[in-house]
């Protein structure tokens, strides 16, 4: 048995306990040790991602216990997928905190970054619903440190509404796990997928109750509107690296939603049939109504860049509430796509308000020295994140208006995401405008009395403000190269989300892996995968 799977987990709990008791009082330990970290869980992703691209599922099992009785972490295309953007988007956003000083302006920064990527590698990892549960809470509490970072009341008043929101969905959780355990006696995700297969008509009710809930935790988390009123806040007060980092935390919900309702309520699945189809596309198109809605009436950019996030979520959850191949595989490619363009979004922002002082759209300031710069960046990556030519963002659109094309509701698809797409440009290039061309109106006192006459600009003054973190304006051009290459290989990625999207909605090979490996406590007999004839 191959330990490199648990190693993601490890590795980061081992350097934020580290950071904690050696080297608390030295940010530049931290900060090698931190970095340095995170760029050999990008290798070591890759790798793992790389061992499952022909379809290979790996299973880990702490204490060697066989399941569905002890914890098992499972590798196979879509978990490895979530683990190399993780690290791809955490990498440059960690070099960004540190280029811009924002890890040194708190205590404890790398050590709960380093918390919240175990939490986040975990979630994607974990083959069982009460491990899901408690990587959930590992990186609820990391966040909210981070969230916090830096101080201010408006920051604490965001993470506490943050926070309770979260707790809310715990609950649900909570409650969930007990009913599917109360009707099946199993939380491991594979045994369940065999076990509500068998379940007849006379008793699904506890499973549908089970169902309904864990739905709505994953929607709270994916942010899907009328459970998104805790992110336009929390994102946009929180610290702008932290800010790109949550990038991938809506990404979790969406990811619990693929795996949960392909492996234990397929589609097909009697005893959940019609539970999501309903309403489940509608709430996401209203998602993407808001979200763009927003952008369009955003005062500030870090709150208008919240809204895109709202709005591309609910881009992705059109495309996974469709729960075909197609759907799923337009949904992967436009989940990478939006993490890498919502990150670069953040950081621009902050690179913006320390040029301006402040990043209101409205204010009249002076832009000072690498305004170009930035300007072209937030340029790059709102043309990703509205979905114009030539970036990844319109590749994405297009995977999803062809997955739903002659599907039912296909016309309001199309409606929405086109409609929406054209409110979001007006938008963001409101605010470029705003941001970057005006940069200084022309005051009463310098307009002369004679009309014909010329206005005398005054001659620049000597600008005190620090030039802007060379390493920032690198991590980000790190993130938007990233959206380029996602763009050029666009071929092959989409073949790659087609593969994973096959292996979800026939998870056999997951199912036998995870129930038929000897361990200990291992029974061949009821190691057996569950058939249809089995009822």
């Amino acid at each position: 048995m191959s330990h490199w799977s648990v190693v993601p987990i490890v590795l980061p709990a081992f350097l934020a306990s580290f950071i904690i008791l050696a080297a608390r009082h030295h940010v530049a330990i931290q900060r090698v040790v931190s970095v340095g970290g995170t760029a050999v869980l990008l290798l070591l992703s890759v790798a793992l991602a790389w061992e499952a691209s022909d379809g290979t599922v790996t299973l880990y099992r702490l204490g060697d216990w066989a399941a569905p009785f002890g914890i098992v972490l499972v590798a196979d295309r879509l978990s490895t997928l979530m683990l190399v953007l993780t690290c791809a988007l955490a990498l440059p956003v960690l070099l960004y905190a540190v280029g811009s000083g924002w890890d040194a302006r708190g205590k404890h920064f790398h050590a709960l970054f380093q918390f919240q990527l175990m939490g986040i590698l975990g979630a994607f990892l974990t083959g069982d619903l009460f491990n899901l549960f408690v990587f959930f809470e590992v990186l609820l509490i990391a966040s909210y440190g981070l969230m916090i970072h830096a101080g201010g009341t408006a920051r604490l008043r965001a993470g506490t509404q943050y926070v309770l929101y979260n707790l809310l969905g715990s609950t649900l959780f909570l409650f969930a796990m007990g009913a599917l355990y109360a009707e099946t006696g199993t939380l491991n995700m594979a045994d369940l997928a065999g076990r509500v297969a068998l379940i007849g008509p006379e008793g699904t009710a506890g499973i549908r109750v089970a169902a309904v809930l864990l739905l709505l935790v994953f929607a709270v988390k994916a942010a899907l509107v009328p459970l998104h009123f805790w992110l336009p806040s929390s994102y946009a007060e929180a610290p702008a690296p932290v800010a790109a980092l949550f990038a991938i935390m809506t990404k979790v919900g969406a990811y619990s939603i693929i795996r949960v309702f392909t492996l234990i309520f397929p589609p097909g699945l009697e005893a959940t049939a019609g539970l999501h189809g309903a309403w489940l596309l509608p709430l996401a198109l209203v998602s993407v109504a808001v979200g763009m809605v927003g952008v369009l009436a955003a005062r500030r950019l870090d709150r208008l860049v919240a809204f895109a996030v709202i709005g591309s979520m609910g881009m992705v959850m059109t495309a996974i509430s469709l729960f075909t191949a197609a759907g799923i595989s337009a949904a992967l490619y436009y989940v990478v796509h939006s993490t890498l363009a919502a990150g670069a979004l953040f950081l621009v922002v902050d690179l913006v308000a320390g040029g301006r002082g402040q990043d209101d759209t409205a204010a009249d300031v002076v832009p000072r020295a690498g305004a170009t710069r930035t300007a072209a960046l937030f340029f790059a990556a709102a043309i990703a994140m509205v979905g114009l030519p030539p970036l990844s963002g319109f590749i994405g659109k297009l995977l999803i208006l062809d997955a739903a094309f002659g599907r039912p509701g296909a016309v309001w698809v199309w409606a929405v995401v086109l409609g929406t797409s054209l409110v979001a440009m007006v938008g963001f290039a409101r605010a470029g405008s705003a941001v970057f061309w005006r940069g200084r109106a022309v005051r009463a006192a310098d307009v002369p009395a004679d009309p014909g006459a010329p206005v005398e600009a005054e001659a620049p003054a000597a600008d005190p403000r620090p030039a802007p973190p060379a390493l920032g304006f690198a991590a980000v051009g790190m993130l938007v190269a990233l959206l380029v290459l996602h763009t050029a290989f666009a071929g092959p990625i989409t073949a790659y989300a087609d593969a994973v999207s096959r292996q979800l909605l026939t998870p056999t090979r997951y199912v036998a892996t995870v129930l038929e490996t000897p361990g200990r406590l291992w029974d061949p007999a009821a190691a057996r995968v569950p058939t249809e004839g089995d009822r």
